[in-house]
Parts: structure tokens; C-alpha cells; sequence
């Protein structure tokens, strides 16, 4: 189901696409375009948090830092891929390619931390959300990837890093 954006004058023109079995909301340019793609659990999260006291800065519940590590993934069929991620956290990385998957994609990552270049991380996730074209957000396309399965140690080495690169004074 395809509807306009008819009122709001800074996407007048746009339309947003809803694919009922995937449970994906797709915003598209004038020409079609696909400018981005959102799990309805993305959306139905953020208007949950909307309610939430004004002074909640974010919805996340693991922090993240922009950082460029090297990331291997692959999917349950075997199509390996390598990447650079640009941003990593507790809870996932986003993962740069001109080409994300879809929405919902299983992958199993590799990645490495700056302090340990030669050691490979490993973890499963999910896509969560993705940028087919580079925006305010993210400086170029790519996709977000959910952790669903890391290791304690692996994930308190992301945490660990993401403490030491945060700024002192401000919260984690």
C-alpha cells in the first residue's frame, strides 16, 4: 500500500509504502526512490519513547560511538560479504554497502576492535533498519544490524571501547 505525503511541506511529494509482510514501512522520493526503509517495530518504539519525559535523550538502551572497525558477514545462505561498519555499540553496528539486505536479514559478523586488529569478534544479529543512500544521519548507505546473539566477553569489549571514546561528563 502506497500512500502520499500531501501536507507536510519539507516531504510534500514523497510517499510512504507499507509491505504488510514484511512489516516495513519505506519512505520514497518524487521519483520513486528508495530513500529509506523502517521495521514497524522501529516506528511503534520511537512513538512509545515519544511519550517518555522530555529529558530521555535516547531511546537506545546500549550506547554507540561512530568509529570505522572492518567487518566481515555473511547470511544463512553463505554469501560472504566484507565492509567497513561506521558505528558500533553495545547493541549493534551499522555496516556501510551500496547494496544493504532487506530488512530482517539473518547474518552472522566478524568484526575488529582498534585495540586488537588481528582478534575477530564474532556475534549473529538481524537487519534492523536500512540506508539505501547516505542522509543526515548516516554518511553513506548501509544497514543497522541487531545483535541477537554475542558473547559476554565480545560485547564488553564494544562496551568498553564505547566507554573510553565517550566523552567524561556526558552519559553512556
Amino acid at each position: 500500500m502506497r500512500l502520499p505525503v500531501t501536507v507536510t511541506q519539507g516531504h510534500k511529494g514523497k510517499s510512504l509504502e507499507l509491505d504488510c509482510e514484511q512489516e516495513t514501512i519505506t519512505l520514497l522520493s518524487l521519483r520513486g526512490e528508495q530513500l529509506g526503509t523502517l521495521p514497524w517495530e522501529s516506528v511503534i518504539d520511537q512513538i512509545l519513547a515519544s511519550r517518555e519525559p522530555k529529558d530521555s535523550k535516547e531511546a537506545r538502551t546500549d550506547p554507540r560511538v561512530s568509529l570505522s572497525v572492518r567487518v566481515k558477514y555473511s547470511t544463512p545462505e553463505g554469501k560472504v560479504f566484507e565492509s567497513r561498519a561506521g558505528g558500533i555499540g553495545g547493541g549493534g553496528l551499522f555496516i556501510e554497502s551500496t547494496a544493504p539486505l532487506p530488512v530482517g536479514t539473518k547474518l552472522t559478523v566478524e568484526f575488529v576492535l582498534p585495540d586488537r586488529p588481528a582478534e575477530w569478534l564474532e556475534a549473529k544479529g538481524a537487519v534492523a533498519w536500512v540506508c539505501p543512500k547516505a542522509d543526515q544521519y548516516t554518511f553513506s548507505p548501509g544497514m543497522g544490524v541487531r545483535f541477537t546473539d554475542i558473547s559476554a566477553e565480545a560485547r564488553g569489549r564494544v562496551m568498553d571501547l564505547v566507554k573510553s571514546l565517550k566523552p567524561i561528563g556526558r552519559s553512556v
